[in-house]
């Protein structure tokens, strides 16, 4: 189509996940690691941080720095924003008639969280029915290494490390905030979407952090059972639907649970060959680090 391509790839997934590049570059397109030395956001965090792995809300600066600084570009984030979470929800909409097609309704749905798309895709055609009065548990599975839901607070933030995206309601970390570099790159996100997390405000949604050794566990279980890899994101769903189900086992409940597969981990064998090893590494949440983020928050509006 002739159209230009530039990713702003996450340092760390850069490095973890080179075949991912590698599609990219097959493709025609350009891919450089995040932060970087090609907009003033990458460089000032580079100049402090000269061994940064990226992160989400970084690479998000750098690109809405690229399109604001060019006359044929613009920007629109893919997650976070609540018109993304409404264009997602034809995901849920298609699992209301495919739960019709097995005749059956969930009394549990879960989802992975980073920014909040993938989940509320799923879950939000079904919470109308949960605000009718339905008994349906929604269940957002964060990683421990980055828990916005179960740590964060909600206030007022940045969308972006940079400052350049608008303030919004949200479950944060504090903008600045990197994480640990774990292998679910794409739940290594500050913040939360300010739908789910004024849902979550009012109760009607729960949130868990999972270690990642305990995510890849569930993986396994699931690829040996379906004949699947997936994504170490996904895997956080996957944990959460298999220690429902053994919850519920344990109570003698017989429970329907629906979770989100959101994508293949074809492209994440190296964290699984760490895995399988017995080489990966749990990373604890850096209490530290969030609280010296937040304070750079705490001059901005507050939530009600």
């Amino acid at each position: 189509m002739g159209l230009e391509c530039k990713v702003y790839m996450v340092r760390v997934s850069y490095d973890q996940k080179p075949f991912r590049r590698s599609l990219i570059h097959a493709w025609g397109a350009e891919v450089v690691a995040s932060p970087s030395n090609e907009t003033n956001s990458g460089r000032s965090i580079l100049a402090e941080h000269p061994d940064s792995s990226g992160s989400l809300g970084i690479a998000i600066s750098e690109a809405v720095e690229d399109a604001a600084t060019r006359d044929d570009s613009a920007y629109s984030l893919g997650s976070v924003l609540n018109h993304v979470l409404m264009h997602q929800t034809v995901i849920g909409e298609e699992a209301i008639e495919q739960m019709k097609m097995a005749g059956a309704y969930p009394d549990v749905i879960i989802g992975c969280v980073g920014g909040g798309s993938n989940f509320a895709g799923l879950a939000f055609p079904f919470m109308r029915d949960k605000i009718a009065g339905k008994e349906i548990d929604f269940l957002a599975c964060e990683p421990a290494a980055c828990p916005t839901l179960t740590h964060g607070i909600y206030t007022y933030d940045f969308g972006d490390t940079a400052k350049l995206a608008p303030v919004t309601p949200m479950h944060t970390l504090g903008h600045d905030f990197v994480p640990e570099s774990i292998h679910a790159g794409g739940l290594r996100y500050h913040g939360m979407a300010p739908l789910i997390s004024h849902l979550v405000q009012l109760g009607l949604i729960r949130a868990e952090a999972y270690l990642q050794n305990d995510i890849f566990g569930s993986a396994i279980t699931f690829a040996r059972s379906e004949g699947i890899i997936p994504a170490p994101e996904s895997a956080h769903a996957i944990h959460g639907a298999v220690t429902t189900a053994k919850k519920a086992d344990e109570e003698g409940k017989s429970k329907t649970i629906l979770f989100n597969l959101s994508g293949h981990g074809h492209f994440d064998m190296a964290a699984y060959d760490n895995y399988l090893a017995g080489k990966l590494v749990d990373v604890a949440f850096d209490e530290a680090e969030m609280e010296r983020a937040l304070k750079a928050i705490e001059s901005l509006p507050k939530t009600a």
